[in-house]
């Protein structure tokens, strides 16, 4: 698998972990994600270079948002509004008239 997919979806388990409050110490985050803690601090890292407000909580004893955010990534369907529409569609709307004229 791609080393960027693979990074991407330790991503998206480790955000899923944070929301849940539920990674666990470094160590055992890095041990269930099956990477080790220089790596784990890496990808937290990359989180933090993104716009991710994560740290660790002593309190709850696991990484979390300081503030609400989404991670998404990847590519997603957009519904055309009718003026997109238009533009993608070239013209051919107003020819399709014409020749029904």
């Amino acid at each position: 698998m791609n080393k960027l997919l693979q990074q991407i979806e330790l991503i998206e388990r480790i955000d899923q972990l944070i929301r849940l409050r539920a990674t666990g110490t470094p160590k055992a985050l890095a041990q269930r994600l099956s990477v080790s803690e220089a790596s784990l601090y890496r990808l937290i890292d990359t989180m933090k270079e993104m716009g991710a407000p994560v740290e660790f909580c002593i309190r709850h004893q696991s990484y979390v948002y300081s503030n609400d955010v989404n991670f998404m990534c990847g590519f997603f369907l957009k519904e055309l509004s009718y003026r997109e529409a238009q533009k993608v569609n070239g013209g051919f709307q107003n020819l399709a008239y014409l020749v029904n004229f």
